[in-house]
């Protein structure tokens, strides 16, 4: 059962332990919805009867566009012999920036915006839908 390998994974992540605030990054804040909140869902959720479903988005952090201009060292294994001295530049967010949180929750509360969700004013990492008499909550659980 141990004896052999079914697949390897791997994944990049950036050094953000290295970053400096102002230069490489600005805001690195990213709401988390707080446990009260997540008490008053349940306990509506539970009053009503109401169906749960649960999701994950695997690799979330990949998925969030870089504002500011973030360079990296070409990844082991993957150096341009041609090329050593230069750079990457990032386009996307990696695991490891300090920066990644905080633009991942700005690209699903702009997604949530888009399609006429609206964000809990005393929690806002908790989205609101009203579609007819069905009610839509969804949060960023981070």
């Amino acid at each position: 059962m141990y004896d052999s390998v079914e697949r390897y994974k791997e994944y990049l992540v950036a050094r953000g332990f290295t970053h400096q605030e102002g230069i490489d990054y600005s805001e690195t804040f990213s709401p988390v919805m707080k446990k009260t909140t997540v008490r008053l869902v349940f306990s509506i959720v539970s009053s009503r009867d109401w169906k749960i479903h649960q999701l994950d988005i695997y690799n979330a952090f990949l998925n969030g566009v870089l504002v500011e201009e973030v360079y990296m060292k070409q990844p082991p294994g993957f150096v341009d012999s041609t090329l050593s001295s230069h750079v990457c530049r990032l386009y996307k967010s990696l695991c490891g920036l300090k920066q990644a949180p905080r633009i991942w929750y700005t690209r699903l509360n702009d997604f949530f915006l888009s399609v006429s969700f609206h964000s809990f004013k005393v929690d806002t990492s908790l989205f609101i839908l009203f579609v007819g008499a069905d009610i839509f909550l969804s949060s960023s659980l981070y």
